[in-house]
């Protein structure tokens, strides 16, 4: 199996650090983002996997995020994690709530869809995010 990796944005480190050894025993590797801005940048120097989004950054941000990877031209399925999803989050693959054991279940399940249909690819977001 090879090493995953998931770029989180806006989520609370409890949240990801609770499930720390579950993560590491699925062999994903979380690259944390902050912020919209980050996020951009880190899609842009990585490969990632998935996309986590979390509550902690608006719907809109989240909604803005999501655009922005569609167009890229990339698949990358994104997660977004909230207890109180609103109009903005359509765009998610999946929709989870925060505290969800769910998480890694739904990762996983998306990965494996990912694997089954994708075709390479390289992240690239556009300079004008």
């Amino acid at each position: 199996m090879s090493t995953t990796l998931i770029l989180a944005v806006g989520l609370d480190s409890p949240l990801l650090n609770n499930q720390s050894s579950n993560w590491r025993s699925a062999e994903y590797i979380l690259a944390m983002a902050g912020s919209i801005g980050e996020a951009v940048s880190l899609f842009r120097a990585i490969d990632v996997d998935l996309v986590l989004l979390g509550d902690s950054i608006s719907g809109e941000s989240r909604e803005r995020l999501a655009f922005l990877i569609r167009a890229s031209g990339s698949r990358v399925p994104v997660v977004c994690i909230t207890d109180s999803p609103v109009e903005s989050d359509s765009f998610a693959d999946a929709i989870i709530g925060s505290d969800s054991s769910e998480l890694l279940q739904c990762t996983g399940e998306l990965l494996a869809k990912r694997a089954r249909t994708a075709v390479p690819e390289r992240n690239a977001l556009y300079s004008a995010a």
